[in-house]
């Protein structure tokens, strides 16, 4: 193994871009929600919340967020798997996606408010916001 580790890390740009992607996909459905996005550590990077998501979407996003970021998966690839729910601050259902592209992996999003299916659907079009952008970085 190399000597050295070497890690990416998404900009604040990237990353609100990526969450106001999300929220906004939620909100032409109809769907007042919380986005979050996790950097690799686990560590939150970006949060909104639509002014008229109940306040519990605020955690459960970030519990999305943070298990794809932790897992290196999409939440609901780890629905009904054991062990995983008894990790502290874990939420693995329908609604939260790891951020990677060209080989690298850099995090996770989060979305809470909707229901499940649409959830991903919002998650999904965050990192579609950005994917194409970053699958032609050096």
């Amino acid at each position: 193994p190399p000597p050295v580790v070497d890690f990416g890390f998404l900009s604040g740009q990237m990353v609100s871009r990526l969450a106001l992607s999300a929220l906004e996909a939620c909100e032409a459905q109809g769907y007042a929600v919380s986005v979050a996005v996790m950097n690799r550590e686990g560590r939150l990077v970006s949060f909104v919340r639509s002014p008229l998501a109940s306040p519990m979407t605020g955690e459960i996003a970030q519990g999305k967020a943070y298990t794809s970021a932790l897992t290196q998966a999409a939440t609901h690839q780890l629905e009904g798997a054991e062990g995983v729910s008894y990790a502290n601050g874990v939420v693995p259902v329908r609604g939260g996606m790891p951020i990677q592209a060209a080989g690298r992996f850099y995090g996770g999003v989060g979305v809470s408010g909707a229901p499940s299916s649409v959830d991903l659907e919002c998650a999904q079009a965050g990192l579609d916001s950005i994917l194409e952008e970053l699958e032609f970085l050096d």
